[in-house]
């Protein structure tokens, strides 16, 4: 028997080794080791052996029937090797095609307007900073003088994040905390902007998104007034729209310039838009970022990137600009 055994393996691995798909190779392995199979035959006449040929020959039964399932193991393997390669060249896509047509993807129409705008406070003589979009409560709240209890604070405006003590850690409302950065690692002068994407929790609409871009402006020296702010608004307001466009000022009221205003922008056919805030930086704000209200004054403006851009271009509905419709964004 135990010769039968070793010719039935040898015989077996053979088959084994030829077999060129899974398919055949799993027919094959019920021929081989099914209740059917000469191993299988051979299997029910050990009972009829003497104890110590029938010990032997389990033995051997035992080592041929793990080698056929190695066997068979290492067979799949190889053949399942060769029909994922098979696949992958099927599917292969040649990366060095060249393109003929000039359909490739291009800027945003937001990034766009970041860009252009950085060119033209660049060109004025600012400087560009930026800071994390996720803030403490220092730089996004307190630092800028705002109350305990100011209502910009509340759930309905903020999102706050789990980090920390309650309400510690928030989204940035505004890109104002990074002004307070600006002004805790340099020495004035400062004339610096700072643009960047902001979070509100409010309900979205045409005039309104919970996810948007604002633009800030900072300048801190000796001897600064409200009419450099006036000055540099309006300087910006035709360097960005054109000759025709002007600006013009409104008191209101933030908790972080003293005084304030609102700034709009007037268009060519007449119309006014309010486009930011802006105001003298306050005495509180220049005293919590370590510098001295005496000898120091500055101003700060900003604004809303997203709204700005749909002005320019003449997209009616924010919320156009957070779109992913590529028949809107190729007009960009």
């Amino acid at each position: 028997m135990i010769d039968e055994l070793r010719a039935i393996e040898a015989d077996a691995v053979a088959q084994i080794a030829g077999t060129e798909t899974l398919e055949a190779l799993g027919e094959l392995q019920r021929d081989l080791l099914g209740k059917t199979s000469a191993l299988g035959g051979l299997k029910k006449t050990l009972g009829s052996l003497e104890p110590d040929a029938r010990r032997e020959a389990g033995l051997v039964m035992n080592e041929v029937s793990e080698a056929l399932r190695g066997a068979f193991e290492t067979k799949k393997n190889e053949l399942e090797a060769l029909e994922r390669l098979a696949r992958a060249e099927a599917e292969r896509l040649d990366l060095t095609e060249v393109r003929t047509s000039l359909d490739g993807g291009h800027l945003h129409l937001v990034t766009q307007t970041i860009e252009e705008l950085e060119d033209v406070f660049v060109g004025l003589g600012f400087s560009v900073a930026e800071g994390p979009e996720v803030e403490d409560d220092w730089h996004n709240f307190t630092a800028l003088n705002f109350g305990q209890y100011h209502p910009a604070r509340d759930m309905q405006d903020t999102f706050f994040v789990g980090l920390g003590g309650p309400k510690e850690v928030v989204m940035r409302t505004h890109t104002s905390p990074v002004q307070i950065r600006v002004m805790e690692g340099q020495e004035p002068p400062i004339y610096s902007i700072m643009p960047g994407r902001v979070y509100r929790n409010e309900a979205t609409d045409s005039t309104h998104l919970a996810v948007f871009h604002q633009l800030e402006c900072l300048v801190i020296d000796r001897g600064i007034t409200f009419a450099h702010l006036a000055g540099t608004i309006d300087r910006f307001t035709k360097a960005y729209f054109g000759a025709g466009w002007t600006s013009r000022l409104r008191p209101s009221y933030f908790p972080f310039t003293e005084p304030s205003a609102e700034f709009d922008i007037q268009r060519p056919d007449g119309t006014w838009l309010e486009l930011g805030g802006c105001g003298m930086v306050h005495p509180n704000v220049l005293s919590n970022c370590g510098i001295d209200p005496e000898e120091f004054s500055g101003f700060a403006f900003g604004f809303g990137l997203d709204r700005l851009a749909a002005t320019r271009h003449g997209v009616s509905d924010l919320r156009e600009l957070a779109s992913t419709d590529i028949r809107f964004l190729e007009q960009f």
